[in-house]
């Protein structure tokens, strides 16, 4: 059997209090590092995410998705990146199919 392979998720957030702990939740059991990058957050956004051990860079919005995403990228220290946004979420069955994959 070879080497497990890793995941890191990565995340662009600002103001994601009612939905980010529905996602990370859902990435929990599979996730070895998880990436948060904040915009200028005024909620509990980055206290959710502590709870999750993230790491949480902040970011000034540049008006540019893309540079965002890379910096989020340039973080990442797994084989592989998932990328979410805040309201995003996996379901259980495709839960079951990411953890065989990694497995």
């Amino acid at each position: 059997m070879g080497k497990k392979i890793t995941l890191s998720l990565c995340m662009i957030v600002k103001d994601e209090e009612k939905t980010l702990e529905r996602c990370l939740n859902s990435v929990k059991s599979f996730i070895d590092e998880i990436i948060i990058v904040d915009t200028g957050s005024k909620d509990s956004t980055k206290d959710i995410a502590k709870k999750f051990n993230a790491k949480i860079y902040d970011f000034k919005w540049v008006n540019d998705f893309s540079k965002a995403r890379n910096f989020s990228f340039s973080k990442a220290t797994s084989d592989y990146i998932l990328w979410l946004d805040g309201d995003d979420f996996i379901d259980q069955k495709n839960i079951k199919i990411i953890e065989n994959l990694l497995s």
